[in-house]
């Protein structure tokens, strides 16, 4: 059994195809408001330490937050410690849809954290 968390910016069109694909497929998930609501800096490290993602992964490089901060020459020089406070600050900074993906544990997977929309992957990942 997998539990889903969309964490989505309902703007977003890329939300809006991610959440009308998972519906479509039939997928339950709960969905997340991420600039209401960012991944909190515990969730993050514990979604990153589970997962196995990289933490640059988790960065929206084409996000006006993220030019307005430089972080494309900033990030380089910080620790994990202060990229992880700054997406927990600030979910604008964060990939989306970001796809939070927990098997129980008789599915014997873990976690599964899938940034941004790819719906390929997916479907490996769901389906």
């Amino acid at each position: 059994m997998k539990r889903l968390l969309l964490l989505e910016y309902p703007p977003c069109s890329t939300c809006r195809r991610a959440r009308s694909w998972l519906t479509e497929q039939g997928v339950p998930f709960t969905s997340r408001h991420i600039k209401e609501q960012p991944p909190t800096a515990d969730e993050l490290r514990d979604w990153l330490s589970r997962s196995g993602i990289p933490l640059k992964r988790l960065f929206n490089t084409s996000g006006q937050s993220y030019r307005q901060l430089h972080l494309k020459e900033r990030l380089p020089g910080m620790g994990d410690a202060e990229q992880v406070a700054l997406l927990s600050d600030d979910g604008m900074l964060v990939k989306r849809p970001l796809l939070i993906v927990e098997e129980t544990p008789e599915g014997g997977k873990g976690l599964t954290v899938l940034a941004g929309f790819r719906p390929a992957e997916w479907e490996e990942a769901l389906l």
